[in-house]
């Protein structure tokens, strides 16, 4: 397997897992998406990293390295980078708490419907700016 199958690997499977997350907006499992959104956003700019020729390190967050690297990308891809990375380090935070809560934090009651929606929408521009790069 060589960089670039890896990295299409990687894409197929946060996109299989993108329609993964209507199903649990609709059954109101809120937290569940935002664990959801933070996999395949980071599948997402792993794939991308790959791509490019970079090996992403075992963290959940490579948003600095995306920036880092700004300048393997297409000029289209770069100008997005920032925002991508502001949205890989955002889920990054909320990974642990949407997944297991904490003693004064309950995931099933703290995210709502917005919070999803947001998360939603944020994947979906992430996986939009992987496949233009890996699909083209």
């Amino acid at each position: 397997m060589n960089t670039k199958s890896l990295a299409e690997s990687y894409l197929k499977k946060a996109l299989d897992r993108l329609d993964v997350l209507d199903l649990l907006f609709k059954k109101g499992a809120f937290s569940d998406v935002i664990r959801e959104s933070q996999e395949i956003v980071e599948l997402s700019l792993k794939g991308m990293l790959r791509f490019v020729g970079v090996e992403p390190p075992k963290i959940h967050d490579v948003g600095g390295l995306l920036l880092e690297h700004k300048d393997k990308f297409s000029q289209d891809i770069s100008k997005r980078l920032k925002k991508l990375a502001e949205i890989s380090k955002r889920l990054r935070k909320e990974r642990e708490l949407a997944f297991y809560g904490d003693i004064d934090f309950i995931p099933t009651e703290e995210y709502t419907r917005e919070d999803a929606k947001e998360a939603i929408k944020d994947t979906r521009m992430v996986t939009k700016a992987a496949k233009e790069l890996i699909k083209a």
